[in-house]
């Protein structure tokens, strides 16, 4: 029923109640120095953890067997999740089992590293919905930090001296003067993969690399698995935050070959700068429950023709005609659902799905405009919306 990956959000409905709605998140506020915090701060101890479940990104079928056989069985996982700021900067922790420790490879093609990323809803000039989880929406734009786990790679640093760019095997070096040269070289290598990106819809997402955003992230390994920290100013010229800081976190599983659609993620979450007053608006919006019966929502999605083109559980066979709904209720907030049963080209995607019959496209183009061949059920009263809505929230993989 809902184009996972085509559709806008819409505005949730506020209320007061949910200002105390489970998954919240309480930033702490201290007075410390948060810029660049490690993962094993000792900060962290004035932290409140709270639990968010982190569910597969199954949209879209990957044209890889080994990676759609390494991740067929895939669970939710819960993360645990922190904050804290000191008025400027918000610094948040996340914490994930990993049996694995997966570094990407300097020189290998095919290894594939574990990460995390946080994503922010970016500022704009007056309030409205929500932006899309992972590229952001037409007017609302969202900011993305990534982490990755990689290997040392050797980097002149633009300093231009060739001398150290040489196989340590082709110096006439020897004993304390080669252990000299590897120190070096070594000195010069990049152990960090971070990335920040800015973006507002799909194929916009771009890269910060003009300094303008002052953030810093890092992951640690340890027997229980990973812990990564993102810092960054509550605004700047990307992100304006007060009260309530809409957040989206990501996680990728390097021995299941996980990269760009093959991730756990969260929908947003909301976190809540201790001492200020919360944003009634954007928590409501998160935090909105499905008000209709799941169970006629069932019936009514089978009754207008739904998974016609949707694989909408594990159980039904793949469709490459629309995006897969297996984990939409966990990943999605009520007001994205509703959106996307209501207006269904609010958001598309550009692009047809190669995998797609060429008589089935995911949209045409009308007046310049992508237009979604998903049929427009906005003609549906109400109540059945809202069972459909109830029923779509239903479909999450259980928690591993």
């Amino acid at each position: 029923m809902n184009k996972v990956i085509t559709s806008l959000l819409s505005l949730g409905v506020a209320c007061s109640a949910a200002l105390a709605a489970n998954g919240a998140i309480s930033a702490v506020k201290v007075s410390d120095k948060l810029d660049g915090i490690s993962a094993e701060s000792p900060l962290w101890a004035k932290a409140k953890y709270t639990t968010v479940t982190l569910y597969p990104q199954t949209a879209v079928h990957m044209n890889d067997k080994k990676a759609n056989e390494a991740n067929a069985a895939d669970k939710a996982k819960n993360a645990q999740v922190a904050a804290l700021y000191n008025g400027k900067t918000l610094a948040i922790n996340v914490k994930w089992a990993d049996g694995t420790k997966d570094v990407q490879g300097a020189y290998s093609s095919d290894t594939y590293s574990d990460g995390f990323a946080l994503q922010f809803a970016g500022a704009t000039k007056k309030s409205g919905p929500l932006p899309y989880i992972g590229m952001g929406s037409d007017g609302r734009p969202v900011v993305v930090h990534l982490q990755k786990a990689t290997a040392s790679v050797y980097e002149p640093n633009g300093n231009k001296d060739v001398s150290t760019q040489i196989n340590r095997n082709q110096t006439n070096l020897f004993g304390k003067d080669l252990a000299d040269y590897d120190a070096k070289v070594a000195s010069l290598a990049k152990t960090d993969y971070e990335r920040s990106f800015v973006g507002e819809g799909f194929r916009s997402l771009t890269e910060i690399k003009d300094g303008s955003s002052a953030s810093a992230a890092a992951m640690v390994y340890s027997s229980n698995g990973w812990s990564g920290t993102v810092s960054r100013p509550l605004k700047d010229a990307y992100v304006n935050s007060s009260g309530t800081v809409p957040v989206a976190i990501a996680v990728w599983d390097g021995s299941k070959m996980g990269r760009n659609g093959l991730k756990n993620l969260s929908s947003w979450v909301a976190v809540n700068l201790e001492g200020m007053k919360p944003d009634a608006k954007i928590v409501g919006e998160i935090a909105e429950e499905a008000k209709g019966d799941a169970a006629k929502g069932k019936e009514a999605l089978a009754a207008n023709g739904c998974a016609g083109c949707h694989q909408v559980t594990a159980a039904d066979a793949p469709s490459f005609m629309a995006p897969s709904l297996q984990n939409v209720g966990g990943y999605s907030t009520v007001a994205y659902l509703r959106e996307s049963i209501l207006k269904p080209s609010a958001v598309v995607v550009p692009g047809y799905n190669r995998n797609a019959h060429s008589n089935t496209p995911w949209y045409t183009i009308e007046k310049g405009k992508r237009v979604s061949t998903m049929t427009d059920y906005s003609f549906l009263d109400k109540n059945t919306v809202n069972d459909i809505v109830a029923y779509l929230k239903t479909l999450k993989a259980e928690v591993e």
